[in-house]
C-alpha cells in the first residue's frame, strides 16, 4: 500500500503500470479486472467512485471468487481454484489490513452498547453503524451473523 492521501483508484493504476514493467501477465490481468469492474461501475450510475465504493466492489469480487472456489472444489477444478485464489490474492492488496476476530467483536459490541439494541429488528442500525468501519476488513456477512446470534440471545 502506499501513503493514505493517494486515492485507492491511483494505487490500482500505479499498480497496473509497475505489472506492465515487470511483465507479470497474471497478475496485471487481474487488475485491469478491477479497473475495469470500477469504469462499468463509474459509467452504469455516472459517478466517481469514492474509495468507500471502491472498497465495497473490491469485496463484492472477492465473495464472488470464494463462491466460483466452492463449486470448483465441488467439480474437483483444481486448476481453476488456484487462479481463483490467486486472484483473491491480489484483490486484497488493495484493501486495508483486515481486522482480528477479537477486534470485530469489540465493534460490533460498542456499537450495539452505543444504539441500545436489544433485538433483532435493530440489525440493520447496528450494521449501518459498523459498515463504514469495517468495509474490507472483515467479512460482512460473517459480521451480520454474528450480530444476529447476539442480538437473537
Amino acid at each position: 500500500m502506499s501513503t493514505p492521501s493517494e486515492s485507492l483508484k491511483n494505487q490500482i493504476q500505479e499498480a497496473m503500470k509497475t505489472a506492465m514493467r515487470s511483465q507479470e501477465k497474471e497478475r496485471l490481468g487481474v487488475i485491469r479486472l478491477i479497473l475495469a469492474g470500477m469504469k462499468q461501475q463509474e459509467v452504469d450510475e455516472r459517478i466517481v467512485l469514492s474509495d468507500e465504493q471502491i472498497l465495497a466492489l473490491l469485496d463484492k469480487m472477492i465473495r464472488q471468487r470464494k463462491e466460483s472456489i466452492k463449486q470448483f472444489e465441488a467439480g474437483n477444478r483444481e486448476d481453476l481454484v488456484k487462479q481463483e485464489a490467486f486472484e483473491i490474492n491480489v484483490i486484497q492488496e488493495f484493501l486495508p489490513t483486515a481486522l482480528s476476530e477479537a477486534e470485530i467483536n469489540d465493534l460490533i459490541h460498542k456499537a450495539i452498547q452505543e444504539l441500545n439494541a436489544s433485538s433483532i429488528r435493530d440489525m440493520g442500525k447496528v450494521m449501518a453503524v459498523l459498515k463504514p468501519k469495517l468495509q474490507g476488513r472483515a467479512d460482512l456477512g460473517e459480521v451480520g451473523n454474528i450480530i444476529k446470534k447476539l442480538l437473537s440471545s
